[in-house]
């Protein structure tokens, strides 16, 4: 379940985790202060695809493979909420 990755530099994948770490602390501070509920939403959603992107990043750093499921599990929970979310949204005036 161990993989090797030799043609990366080991500095590139550190300053994507450090672009990715600064990344996910800003949408989280969008979430919190976000002016409107739609703000807050596309904010959850910016931070799913960020906590895919740290999943594949940390699987190709530490060369774990069930990483990527995990990524692909937050993919489709990420999708099916939003999804849900824009239908609730139709129905209701939260806007």
């Amino acid at each position: 379940m161990f993989f090797e990755i030799t043609t990366i530099p080991s500095w590139v994948l550190d300053a994507c985790q450090w672009m990715l770490a600064l990344a996910i602390i800003l949408a989280t501070c969008r979430i919190v202060k976000g002016p409107s509920f739609l703000d807050r939403v596309v904010a959850l959603d910016l931070l799913a695809a960020l906590t895919m992107a740290q999943c594949v990043l940390l699987s190709l750093v530490g060369g774990f493979v069930p990483y990527l499921d995990i990524a692909m599990g937050i993919a489709l929970i990420s999708f099916i909420a939003t999804v849900a979310l824009v239908r609730y949204l139709e129905h209701k005036d939260v806007v």
